[in-house]
């Protein structure tokens, strides 16, 4: 009752003290941060906490962004700035993420691109300089990715800016879970104190396991993953230390309604909600799972038993939910698991043993102890990075509809809960009916359009298929084409058109997202008279003679295409009066006023072709 609650009714909203209401305008604002400001190429961007605006006192949060950022701020630090005060971006389409859903999540709903900024007063933050000092110190000693692997498995994912190419890969191979400060890091530096403590007396020993638990939840901060396992392994230090016998099912539940009763919004978390599924497959499924490999494993791999029926539970659980949020699943996960468990426990342990030394040490010293631990680090990272190069290593799958995943829950119900094994054919008839209506809409016709800054896109579709138009063909705009694509559930399109005359550096991204790139090169136009992209169900033409007017077919939709106000125009003056069937059409520009009317009245002609 309490997650339906916080998902109904638990979404945070402005107050009325909020920055937000003054979006739009020039403002003075003087706030504190939140934390370390995050580095990018150009810019720098850190979530504040609004003291003043114009010498009149708010309360709320909005994202800085400050460029050029020479010394990025850092935590506590607080600020005077004057910018304008906006409203974030949304997405360019539904299932893309975008400024205004990422900072929604975190309770802001306005950003100031600052002009001028200064500091004002630098708050002691003794938490926030050790974690810094642990991220810099690993990653001077073992370098950018090794030495933020090393301080992820110490501070959390979240805490470290960790190179992207590492955090994708991880991603792919189905190990997102081991740079996110969450139960499985608890359970071993708890582990590593209770069997250190084992000759010592009972209260010291409870003491010991607190303090573990309480350094935890300081270095790797209050997010809901961390905060469910230090709850989790707090009941269960304390029962177990009073001889009593708990049941895992019972501490899960009785920390989740702690939590949503202190936090209702964490409902919407995705890391909440992740964690929370995870750990009911492994108090749920797991034993039961492990007895039956046990039953029929050969006893030459009995040992692996306990680590696939982990495995296992936790991805199955979790399925639903990386559907519903990522529209993808990493297909390797058990085995990229298997392989990498052995090397993520010690290694796991060195990192927190280190993370201390760090603080204290010399760098050479440092630079000695934790020659063995980086090249651990990099035998995972190798390991990961050759799984998420394996074929189809990340099956998109498109993101289906709520309703959807719920429906794939419940038929999951009878497979992971062996007391409900009666109703797995019902179990059977559920999932099929999911698959085969999630299938429907994949393998359905469809143009999905998208526009940000002048650029658009258009995503043609059709039976699983997919072709792209883009009218620009920076880096910025393949990101944005490939986010698209991706969470439409395609890899790989089958061809793509470049409508930028620009030449751009950026083709080695283009090239990875299709079998055929047709760009304009050397003066040339991205189609000539009499020439066509075509694959099955998918075809592009030419439209008029001149100005670069196409016509778009996907399965039984057709498509104006006028990227830009040429074509337009001789599309006026040359097929204004020919008879067709159109569908919608695209414009790769911003009409002017008498543009949208010539428009209206040719799709008003459109429509009584139709009828007729």
């Amino acid at each position: 009752m309490l997650l339906i609650k916080g998902l109904l009714w638990g979404v945070p909203s402005p107050g009325i003290h909020d920055p937000s209401l003054l979006n739009g305008r020039t403002v003075e604002l003087i706030g504190r941060l939140h934390a370390d400001a995050r580095v990018f190429d150009t810019s720098c961007s850190a979530l504040i906490a609004v003291d003043r605006i114009d010498g009149r006192r708010f309360r709320g949060r909005t994202e800085v962004v400050l460029q050029p950022c020479p010394n990025p701020p850092q935590q506590g630090w607080q600020l005077k700035l004057t910018g304008a005060l906006k409203a974030p971006l949304s997405s360019v389409h539904p299932l893309v993420s975008g400024p205004a859903s990422r900072l929604d999540r975190l309770g802001s709903w306005s950003q100031l691109r600052a002009d001028r900024w200064q500091v004002l007063h630098k708050s002691w933050t003794p938490i926030a300089d050790a974690r810094r000092s642990i991220a810099a110190r690993f990653q001077q000693v073992a370098g950018p990715q090794r030495g933020g692997l090393l301080a992820a498995l110490v501070l959390g994912g979240a805490q470290v800016q960790l190179p992207a190419e590492l955090r994708e890969a991880f991603r792919v191979a189905g190990l997102s879970h081991a740079l996110a400060a969450s139960g499985f890091h608890l359970s071993v530096v708890l582990g590593a104190v209770l069997a250190f403590a084992r000759g010592v007396s009972r209260p010291l020993r409870v003491s010991l396991g607190c303090c573990a638990l309480l350094l935890f939840l300081t270095l790797a901060g209050g997010q809901p993953s961390v905060v469910r396992a230090v709850l989790m392994g707090a009941a269960a230090l304390l029962i177990r230390e009073s001889d009593q016998h708990s049941r895992g099912v019972g501490v899960l539940l009785l920390t989740l309604i702690l939590m949503l009763l202190i936090r209702p919004d964490w409902a919407h978390s995705v890391g909440f909600q992740l964690s929370a599924a995870a750990t009911a497959g492994l108090t749920v499924s797991a034993p039961g799972l492990e007895q039956q490999l046990l039953r029929c494993c050969p006893s030459r791999i009995r040992w692996l038993a306990s680590a696939i029926a982990v495995s296992w539970a936790a991805l199955i659980w979790t399925l639903p939910l990386q559907l519903l949020h990522f529209g993808s699943t990493p297909l390797y996960a058990l085995v990229a698991n298997l392989l990498a468990a052995p090397l993520l426990a010690p290694l796991t342990l060195s990192a927190m043993g280190l993370a201390g030394l760090s603080l204290v040490l010399p760098h050479d010293v440092l630079l000695v102890l934790a020659w063995p631990v980086q090249q651990l680090a990099g035998l995972l990272i190798a390991l990961v990075q050759w799984i998420s190069h394996w074929p189809a290593a990340q099956v998109l799958t498109g993101h289906p509809q709520p309703w959807v995943v719920l429906l794939m829950a419940f038929g999951l119900i009878p497979w992971v809960i062996s007391s409900h094994r009666g109703l797995r054919g019902f179990g059977v008839v559920t999932l099929f009916s999911a698959v085969l209506l999630h299938a429907v809409v994949q393998l359905g016709d469809g143009v999905v359009v998208a526009s940000r800054f002048g650029r658009h896109w258009l995503l043609a579709r059709h039976r699983g298929r997919a072709a792209l138009v883009s009218t620009h063909a920076d880096s910025q705009s393949c990101r944005v084409a490939k986010q698209l694509s991706h969470s439409h559930g395609h890899r790989r399109l089958d061809w793509l058109v470049l409508l930028d005359p620009v030449a751009s550096e950026a083709m080695g991204c283009w090239t990875l997202m299709a079998e055929h790139v047709q760009a304009p090169h050397q003066g040339q136009l991205p189609l000539v008279k009499g020439q066509r992209l075509r694959s099955d169900g998918l075809v592009l033409s030419l439209l008029t003679d001149k100005g670069q007017a196409f016509q778009l077919q996907a399965g039984e939709q057709r498509w104006r295409l006028l990227p830009k106000p040429q074509a337009l125009w001789a599309l006026s003056h040359s097929v204004l009066a020919r008879p067709g069937r159109w569908t919608q059409t695209w414009l790769g520009f911003q009409p002017t006023k008498s543009q949208q009317r010539w428009l209206r009245r040719l799709e008003a002609k459109d429509a009584m072709r139709m009828d007729l």
